[in-house]
This record gives C-alpha cells, sequence and structure tokens, in this order.
C-alpha cells in the first residue's frame, strides 16, 4: 500500500491535526474510505500505528486521524478535529482516489466514542467549525469497539471520581463533572441519537473494567428504539482491550458490514 503521513486537515492548526493515508496499490477508484479514530482516554495515543491499516488490502482508503487531546483542548474540540478531517476527505476525494459519499467510521474506546458521535451528529452543523464548510462531516456507518456514550449514566463505578483532576473525563470536560453537566450530556453520542443516525456495529467484552458493558447496550436499543440499523457483539471473557477483537474472524464480520454500507 501507499502510505502519506501527517497530512494537515486544518490550516495552521496543531500538529495533532494532521491524518496519515493508507491507500491501495491495486483498487478501482474511486474506493470507499474508512477513518480510523484512536483511543487513548483522550489524552494520550496516536493516529500511528494504525490498527486497521490492513483493510487496505481489502480495497478500503484509509485515514488514521490525529485530534487534539484534552491537555490541548477541551471537549468539544475533539469532534471538531474529526469532523474537520472528515470534511477534508471529502474536499481532496478526487485527488487520492476517494469516493466522498462512502465513508465510514472506525474508533475504539475514547475513538470509539468520537466515531458514535461522528454517526450520531450528521445531521447538525453545531460541531463544524474550521475549513471546508461547504463539505458535510456525516459517516455512511459506524464500527465502535466500546467507546463510552453516556456520562450522565455511567452504569458502573468510575474510578477515579469524575470530579477528581485525575480523572480522563474531568481533562475532557475541562472541569469537575458536576460542575458540567450540560457538556457531558452534550459528548455522550447517546444524547444524539435520531432516527437518522449512521447504522452501528458495536463490539464490546463483557470483563471490560473501564468503559461497562451497559454504556453499549444502552446505545444499542436507543438506536433499535430509533428505527436505525444497530448489531451490539459482546465478547465473552474480552477486557478493555481490542486483542480479542481482532481476530480474523472478528475482523471478517467489520468487513462484511463494512461492504453492506459501503459496497
Amino acid at each position: 500500500m501507499r502510505v502519506i503521513r501527517d497530512i494537515p486537515y486544518l490550516a495552521g492548526g496543531s500538529p495533532k491535526q494532521t491524518l496519515d493515508l493508507y491507500l491501495p496499490d491495486y483498487a478501482e477508484a474511486p474506493m470507499p474510505m474508512v477513518v480510523w479514530i484512536h483511543g487513548g482516554g483522550w489524552e494520550c495515543g496516536d493516529k500511528n500505528p494504525c490498527p486497521v491499516r490492513d483493510f487496505a488490502e481489502r480495497g478500503y482508503a484509509i485515514a488514521s486521524v490525529g485530534y487534539r487531546l484534552s491537555d490541548e483542548a477541551a471537549f468539544p474540540s475533539q469532534l471538531h478535529d474529526c469532523k474537520s478531517a472528515v470534511r477534508w476527505l471529502r474536499s481532496h476525494a478526487s485527488e487520492y482516489g476517494i469516493d466522498p459519499v462512502r465513508i465510514a467510521a472506525w474508533g475504539a474506546s475514547a475513538g470509539g466514542h468520537l466515531a458514535a458521535l461522528l454517526g450520531t451528529t450528521g445531521l447538525t452543523r453545531d460541531f463544524d467549525v474550521g475549513d471546508h464548510l461547504d463539505q458535510p462531516s456525516e459517516v455512511r456507518c459506524v464500527v465502535n469497539w466500546f467507546g463510552p456514550v453516556d456520562f450522565l449514566e455511567w452504569g458502573a463505578p468510575f474510578s477515579p471520581s469524575m470530579d477528581s483532576p485525575e480523572s480522563p473525563v474531568y481533562r475532557l470536560l475541562g472541569g469537575p463533572f458536576s460542575k458540567n453537566l450540560e457538556k457531558a450530556r452534550t459528548a455522550g453520542p447517546l444524547h444524539h441519537v435520531n432516527g437518522r443516525s449512521a447504522p452501528f456495529l458495536t463490539v464490546h467484552g463483557d470483563r471490560d473494567d473501564i468503559v461497562p458493558l451497559v454504556q453499549s447496550q444502552r446505545l444499542h436499543q436507543a438506536l433499535q428504539n430509533a428505527g436505525v440499523e444497530s448489531t451490539l457483539q459482546i465478547i465473552p471473557g474480552a477486557g478493555h482491550s481490542t486483542e480479542q477483537l481482532s481476530l480474523p474472524e472478528r475482523l471478517n464480520e467489520i468487513a462484511e458490514f463494512l461492504a453492506r454500507h459501503l459496497r
């Protein structure tokens, strides 16, 4: 595959506001695109390495997106960045042989949270700021690996407390959870679910001790209640890790989901 690294998607932006492209050597153009969003509690992690880069061998263009972490900017800056990256990709689609319509979002943990926000806020322009505002930022479908979706009803004790400066949620919100309830609500993909949300494939381990399984169960139910296609795969024995989720049979299931919505 052809790899192009550190492409700025925002003029004069931060070093984090860049993306890497993984393009198949041989593919029919225009290619469907998968936007990968890394995890790390919104406070660490990086777009490189990209764990889904091998999907380029299946004929997809892959964009691994960096975004400002919580030590640089509080929410909704992370969502602003992801939407800016999607708009940039659409604006430059012909340059890289990408189909600007067939774009999916896929993320893990904090990245799953941001991917889910892309899938549930496609009809609003409230979070579209920056360049290429003539382009939409919605995605065709979402693969969510154990991302948190509702900070108001976590579903299990969250340690350290979300009011503690040590909490990643505290740092994401830019202050104590109890004093930022409206921002916490806005940050939850569950609260943006509507009848025109993107189809979801959510995968979550039943031994996840970081993001409770009930988070994904509630998102799945909300999407179904709204009449949106939603599949929830619960992986027995899996914790807060992509290891068991990256087995060949799991990836083949994701490939089938992407093909159904992007081919």
